[in-house]
């Protein structure tokens, strides 16, 4: 079973969900600051980490990027805040997914279940290749004509899923949903936004475009240029 790292300051629910997942069969390492849950996660480099954003020493949004200087460890974030903006806030910060609190430890094992199941199939995958685009699942790296590609999180997330699908109009809130998690229903300006940026770092634009193009009412689609 995943082994896990569990960063929590209420000790009630730290207490409560590390003893469910070690019942499940699952190692929990459990710390109740952002210091010690760095020092736990890059010392004995779990399958998996769920992050309380309310810790009483670094604002978990910190610590978000503290780990991710260091490992690409899947992250589920643990949130008290019901808000789409903040949650987008939350996962372009380096998060792979969120749960709202209150939530149940059979809730929060599914999430780990799905988000496992798309990080093993994302290394198993070969190579995306489209035109001078080539993408890598595995070691997280993209390349435009054998050039590196500087792209966060999220923009490898998009460029993938895109690449994968390369050819088809994939909806935004297709990509809300397979890229960022949210439900049907949340704002295009979020996709309209990470799209932007990845454009720019494509070395196109929404009206000169080479490899994203927009079809007007339907969403996006990665095709080589002609």
């Amino acid at each position: 079973m995943p082994s896990v790292v569990l960063v929590e300051d209420d000790v009630r629910i730290r207490d409560a969900l590390a003893r469910a997942l070690a019942s499940r069969g699952h190692t929990v390492r459990a710390e109740p600051t952002a210091l010690a849950g760095l020092e736990a996660i890059t010392s004995s480099a779990p399958d998996l980490v769920v992050l309380d954003l309310g810790l009483p020493d670094v604002d978990g949004r910190e610590l978000l990027r503290m780990i991710r200087a260091v490992s690409a460890v899947p992250i589920i974030v643990a949130t008290a805040v019901d808000d789409e903006t903040e949650i987008v806030r939350v996962l372009d910060a380096g998060a792979d997914d969120y749960v709202v609190k209150p939530f149940s430890a059979e809730q929060l094992e599914a999430r780990m279940r799905a988000l496992l199941r798309r990080v093993d199939s994302e290394q198993a995958a070969g190579p995306l290749e489209v035109g001078g685009l080539k993408i890598d699942g595995r070691s997280r790296e993209a390349t435009l004509d054998g050039v590196p590609l500087d792209l966060t999180r999220k923009e490898f997330d998009l460029l993938a899923l895109l690449a994968d699908r390369a050819g088809t109009v994939v909806t935004k809130q297709e990509l809300l949903a397979d890229v960022w998690r949210l439900p049907y229903g949340g704002s295009d300006k979020t996709v309209d936004v990470h799209l932007s940026w990845l454009r720019r770092k494509l070395g196109e634009s929404a009206a000169a475009p080479r490899y994203l193009h927009t079809v007007r009412g339907v969403g996006v689609k990665l095709v080589p240029p002609s």
